[in-house]
């Protein structure tokens, strides 16, 4: 696995926690942490997207 794809990885676990904590108990973690709707908190809910995108072809690789 290549280091970009285990970064991507990591932003995309980021994000189902930070989904479970809204779905579960109405707590936005990056909101939290970085405020609501700052740049920061923006560039990370981005960068979480965009794992999500190149996470996709990680269903249909090979890596045997």
């Amino acid at each position: 696995m290549k280091i970009i794809d285990k970064i991507a990885l990591v932003l995309v676990v980021i994000g189902a926690i930070n989904w479970g904590l809204i779905g579960i108990f109405n707590f936005n973690l990056v909101d939290a942490i970085f405020g609501a709707m700052s740049i920061l908190s923006r560039i990370i809910y981005i960068l979480v997207g965009i794992s999500g995108l190149w996470s996709i072809r990680l269903l249909f690789v090979d890596y045997d």
